[in-house]
């Protein structure tokens, strides 16, 4: 069964959040130019977590996907099975990031567990993690 971009993406993203959770004992949510460092910041999945807390095996495709931000608030997500770009908003206060993929009807916000310059753990709204390294 295909994925869509979107249920890809949250997957992806609820992947990274697990794993930086389980990495640090206190988990902390830096200022938003950690996204995107100096212009644009490349991140890839680490590891992957379900709403249960689970593991979540990784294809090589997963391993492959690359998220990256941009300091104009634009993203582009790419997978070798797929690409995704659109907008992005970042509350660093209410620990929230919101991605609109352009010409999605939907957007979707993932809590921030941890961002780092190195590490960022993003939540679905599931309870699933994504764990995502930067580049």
């Amino acid at each position: 069964m295909k994925r869509s971009p979107l249920s890809y993406l949250a997957s992806l993203l609820v992947l990274v959040s697990l794993f930086m959770a389980s990495c640090s004992s206190e988990n902390k949510v830096g200022e938003t130019n950690l996204l995107y460092g100096t212009d644009s910041k490349t991140w890839t999945t680490d590891k992957e977590t379900n709403a249960a807390g689970e593991k979540v095996a990784q294809t090589s495709a997963d391993k492959k996907t690359e998220l990256k931000f941009y300091s104009n608030g634009s993203f582009n997500m790419s997978s070798p099975a797929q690409s995704m770009q659109g907008n992005y908003t970042f509350d660093q206060t209410a620990k929230k990031i919101t991605l609109t993929p352009t010409g999605a009807p939907n957007s979707m916000t993932f809590d921030v567990v941890n961002l780092t310059k190195d590490e960022i753990t993003l939540k679905a709204p599931d309870g699933s993690q994504m764990m995502l390294e930067a580049q």
